[in-house]
């Protein structure tokens, strides 16, 4: 059990080799891309704070940005404060780009833009971010870090072509209980970590309660549907949990895998993209030359 009044400990893994992996990853993508640095958007939660310590030890401070974007409507003051000692500690370069003014501009200007619709101004909130990010990342030839944990993915709870649209997701197959170790391991402070998840898309957003259940269930369900392969009725009898809970979580699963997946092509050739025809980074276009 976990010591810290959850009911089920994160799932297993071996922390200073994940570490590594990614770090490795990281430097080495960075490498191939011919891109000069990481921008990633600094939010005072765990997931963005432990992306940035882990950008940190790849490639060093000078190769990474933070950008805090705070909504004064719903970002808390603390949250920007946590997320600015953050920067401090880690010693990269951070901006402060307040986006409240944006999206008023949105609902000013959008005769659809709803401010009492929760979940698209929510969901914009999400969108102007990941805009700001690739106006940085444009302007510096640098690439978007997500910051989207293994929970989030399977869940969906992320939003499409928001914070999920990244060029890469180095923590994406950590599940959210586990970030919060590596975080402890990484020495993100204290206050970040034991901090409760919240995407701030709304006054007194929190992710559990919109979520409707802990993270340590969350996570407890994932790992042994995915990891392990186990049915429902195997993950109902080796939790203990209600049969309503854990097919909730997992027919969550399922009905956001398009989130997960590149938008569908109907074929119309022999070869399709992204279906049939696929073009790994790694491949080298060589020129003809002119005398063949």
């Amino acid at each position: 059990m976990s010591t810290n009044g959850e009911r089920f400990p994160p799932p297993p893994l071996d922390y200073d080799y994940a570490i590594k992996r990614i770090t490795q990853f990281l430097k080495s993508y960075l490498s191939r891309t011919g891109a000069e640095g990481y921008v990633v958007g600094l939010s005072g939660g765990i997931d963005s704070s432990v992306t940035a310590a882990l950008l940190v030890q790849a490639v060093g401070p000078s190769k990474v940005v933070g950008l805090i974007m705070p909504d004064r409507s719903t970002t808390p003051p603390e949250d920007v404060e946590d997320a600015k000692q953050l920067a401090k500690q880690l010693g990269i370069d951070f901006e402060v780009v307040e986006i409240s003014n944006l999206v008023e501009a949105y609902v000013k200007h959008v005769p659809f833009a709803d401010p009492s619709h929760r979940i698209s101004i929510g969901n914009l909130r999400a969108r102007i971010r990941m805009n700001i990010l690739y106006l940085y990342a444009n302007r510096s030839n640098y690439l978007v870090c997500g910051t989207g944990d293994k929970s989030e993915l399977l869940l969906g709870y992320f939003t499409k072509y928001g914070d999920g649209g990244v060029d890469i997701l180095p923590i994406g197959d950590v599940y959210k209980t586990q970030v919060r170790v590596m975080g402890k391991v990484l020495g993100v402070p204290r206050r970040i970590v034991e901090k409760p998840s919240s995407p701030r898309l709304w006054p007194g957003h929190m992710a559990e309660e919109e979520l409707g259940m802990r993270y340590d269930v969350i996570d407890a369900v994932l790992y042994r549907y995915v990891d392990l392969g186990m049915s429902v009725r195997e993950i109902v009898e080796d939790t203990g949990l209600e049969l309503a809970t854990v097919v909730r979580i997992v027919e969550r699963v399922h009905r956001n895998e398009h989130k997960r997946k590149t938008p569908p092509i109907p074929r119309v050739s022999k070869w399709c993209l992204f279906t049939d025809w696929r073009n790994p980074i790694e491949n080298r276009f060589e020129p003809v030359s002119d005398d063949m």
